[in-house]
């Protein structure tokens, strides 16, 4: 018999079709207003999960009693309870690597779209007001040859400096739990504590994961260690910047401006000032947002789950002790 699996995010044909030679799929729309109780009807028998941006609470796991697998569409897992899934035998995966240089080319983005005014810019064109040559009010600034501070050295890190280094002729500065000397070696970054690379960076862009250490890393005294013609980027999580801080220090033009991708609440409310700040560039969280980036996501979210519900340890295990810890053995043949 087929193990069932409930996915709340959509597939294309080919990723759908995979899932149905091995198992059966109940679909779940988790968007509508009664999406979390349609999901939690179907939760009841499910061996699997497949889907992203679902916090999973006590309650909705209790209702799961043979869940062996949540497999994230994602490489963020903070919106799980890794400890209590671990504590199921519960195995989480993820989707690492194949959004590496996807959200870097949006990190550079960032950068580039800030420093140089670009989306302010476009839309001064766009409402009728270039009407002569521009003057010095609306310059923006150079990226060449500037100095990169990369808050976070993993593999979105290091993507960031390769181009910062090789692209753009950038100083590279990092900051990370431990140098890297092999980083360095490739892209002739150097390692800095945090609040030298904060001082000494032109552009801060930050691409820790989020965790206890890291909600509200960059708060009012990071920020007024920041030069004033400094820029922060954040593709990180939204919670990793005290956001209140973020806005006094754009207002006051303590920083000369952000590229944001995240935020502490998503999507972002109508009424944030950040919307109302000429001096930010905000994105929808679209850090992986292309369409070869998301099937790779999904491709690689599809097969954890297949090779988990088939016994065999999932290439992007996230919590290795659950691996073996109560671990049904009706398996699937893949």
């Amino acid at each position: 018999m087929k193990k069932r699996i409930v996915l709340y995010k959509r597939l294309s044909d080919a990723l759908l079709a995979r899932l149905h030679q091995h198992v059966e799929v109940t679909y779940v729309d988790t968007t509508g207003k009664d999406g979390l109780a349609r999901l939690r009807d179907a939760l009841p028998g499910a061996h699997g999960l497949l889907g992203a941006s679902l916090r999973l609470d006590h309650s909705l796991l209790d209702l799961a009693p043979q869940l062996q697998v949540v497999s994230s569409v994602s490489v963020g897992v903070d919106n799980y309870d890794i400890a209590e899934l671990t504590r199921r035998g519960v195995l989480l995966t993820n989707t690492p690597d194949v959004l590496t240089e996807t959200t870097a080319d949006t990190g550079f983005a960032l950068i580039l779209a800030s420093a140089r005014r670009v989306v302010e810019l476009a839309n001064w064109v766009r409402d009728g007001h270039w009407q002569a040559n521009l003057g010095p009010s609306h310059f923006g600034c150079d990226v060449h040859g500037k100095t990169l501070g990369i808050v976070g050295m993993g593999r979105i890190g290091e993507a960031l400096a390769r181009r910062g280094a090789a692209g753009f002729g950038m100083r590279v500065l990092y900051h990370s739990s431990r140098p890297k000397p092999e980083v360095d070696a490739r892209h002739g970054a150097q390692y800095r504590s945090l609040d030298a690379l904060l001082s000494e960076a032109d552009f801060v862009c930050l691409t820790v994961p989020l965790s206890s250490s890291t909600e509200e890393l960059i708060g009012a005294r990071e920020l007024a260690l920041m030069k004033p013609e400094a820029i922060l980027v954040n593709i990180a999580r939204g919670r990793v910047v005290n956001e209140r801080a973020l806005i006094d220090a754009l207002r006051e033009q303590r920083i000369r401006a952000a590229g944001l991708d995240v935020f502490v609440q998503e999507p972002l409310p109508v009424d944030s000032p950040l919307l109302h700040l000429a001096n930010v560039v905000a994105t929808p969280h679209i850090g992986s947002a292309t369409q070869e980036t998301r099937e790779a996501m999904a491709r690689c979210a599809v097969e954890n789950l297949l090779s988990a519900l088939a016994g065999q340890r999932p290439a992007n295990l996230v919590n290795e002790q659950a691996w073996g810890n109560g671990q049904p053995n009706n398996t699937i043949a893949t």
